[in-house]
């Protein structure tokens, strides 16, 4: 195969005058560890994101991507730097974005309509909107059929497609999405994979995505900020060559995905290596 070198951008390309939404500026996280010592999460975190892109976050396990999702929510505060959203910092719980984890959460006693009325009732949406928007939402992530299913009688990808309504019933502007997919099977994850997209494309969201999973990046993404091992920096951005209209379905035979597959894998395998090295020394 024809070897090059990443298509690697910079920050700068993400420049406020073009639109960006997110911005870490110089940022640090560190957290108390089970001793009280200090355990420096992320560090020297600098990268904008632009509005209504897709940006998967890859790196190793511990590297910081789920606490860069924390301060863009307003759940932490960083210990050094900025977290600026529209321009103005993050101090506080960030109502515009849009949390969604592995696990579901969802309620038991609910069916799927009383599940995903949940952030419509904490808004107290007059019962005729509500009713409208769920239906939408319904719609949208294909759950027509099951309004009255509880989450007992549904498949694993139906109860992810509930979160996902969920989760865009109040209309968050970013989504900000942790490894979401990780537990479903191969084919369920590429169903939602491409649900999630055609989605995201739709409604105009911004997206910040945590994987391991380099082909899930590669799949998804218009950028990938691949961090090292912890603490976690940035090692590299890397733009997508594939169209943003893309067929998840016939994506791993175009030359393209093939090419940007193994330049990520040529970043992270270093490492992997590491990784795999020190544990194997530590037994």
């Amino acid at each position: 195969m024809d070897r090059r070198t990443p298509d690697v951008t910079s920050e700068a390309d993400l420049s406020p005058g073009q639109g960006a939404l997110i911005e870490f500026r110089d940022v640090a996280k560190s957290f108390a560890g089970p001793k009280g010592q200090e355990i420096l999460a992320v560090r020297d975190l600098n990268v904008t994101v632009g509005r209504g892109k897709f940006i998967a976050l890859l790196g190793p396990s511990g590297c910081g991507k789920s606490t860069l999702l924390n301060m863009a929510a307003g759940m932490f505060r960083p210990s050094a730097g900025t977290v600026f959203y529209g321009g103005e910092p993050v101090d506080s719980l960030n109502t515009r974005t849009g949390y969604m984890t592995q696990n579901d959460h969802l309620l038991p006693w609910r069916d799927v309509i009383g599940n995903i009325s949940i952030p419509l009732e904490v808004r107290r949406m007059p019962r005729a909107e509500a009713h409208e928007r769920i239906g939408t939402l319904m719609d949208l992530v294909g759950l027509t059929g099951f309004e009255s299913s509880y989450p007992s009688q549904l498949s694993g990808g139906m109860r992810k497609r509930v979160a996902l309504a969920r989760l865009l019933a109040y209309d968050p502007e970013t989504l900000l999405l942790d490894e979401p997919f990780a537990a479903l099977d191969a084919q369920l994850r590429l169903a939602m994979q491409g649900q999630l997209l055609r989605i995201c494309h739709q409604l105009k969201k911004t997206v910040l995505f945590v994987t391991h999973d380099l082909d899930e990046a590669a799949a998804l993404a218009d950028r990938i900020i691949v961090f090292s091992a912890r603490p976690g920096t940035i090692r590299a951005i890397v733009k997508s060559p594939l169209p943003r209209d893309r067929d998840l379905l016939r994506l791993r035979h175009d030359p393209d995905y093939i090419r940007l597959t193994a330049d990520l894998w040529d970043l992270i395998a270093p490492m992997a290596a590491a990784q795999t090295g020190s544990e194997g020394h530590a037994t």
